[in-house]
């Protein structure tokens, strides 16, 4: 385990994953408070979001670490790695805090149908598609690389 935080790439993942966790369980407290103050029970739909995508995040940060480790262990330039592992990382933070936004607001349960801005939430998700799925792919091609050295 002491190797995960030996580069720096899959360091920047472990604290994203603290950062995302600790995100869950604070929107995880916000949304108990919101279910006891509301009459159905309920809490406001993005805020239960903003919690369970917090704690997918949180998880999902840890393995982006591991791949990024192994990733630094492969012929993969570290610029590289390190620009792969941020990436999705930037894109799960931002897609958290628009969910807290959106739970503070209130005022919808549907954020495509109720876009105020479409073309921007068009450009938003073809980043995010491309950061995500584009990251993690230099990430896996990295540990595979480092597995054929073996």
């Amino acid at each position: 385990m002491d190797q995960l935080i030996t580069t720096t790439a899959s360091l920047v993942a472990l604290y994203a994953a603290a950062l995302f966790f600790m995100t869950g369980l604070l929107t995880g407290a916000w949304k108990y408070v919101a279910m006891t103050r509301s009459e159905s029970y309920r809490a406001p739909f993005y805020v239960d979001v903003a919690h369970r995508a917090s704690l997918l995040y949180a998880f999902a940060a840890m393995l982006v670490a591991v791949f990024a480790f192994y990733s630094s262990q492969s012929s993969i330039p570290i610029a590289l790695t390190l620009a792969s592992t941020i990436a999705p990382l930037l894109f799960f933070g931002l897609s958290i805090a628009l969910y807290v936004v959106l739970g503070l607001k209130n005022e919808t349960n549907n954020q495509l149908r109720d876009d105020q801005t479409p073309g921007v939430t068009r450009w938003f998700m073809r980043a995010l598609m491309l950061a995500e799925i584009g990251g993690f792919a230099v990430l896996v091609t990295g540990f595979y690389l480092y597995t054929q050295q073996l």
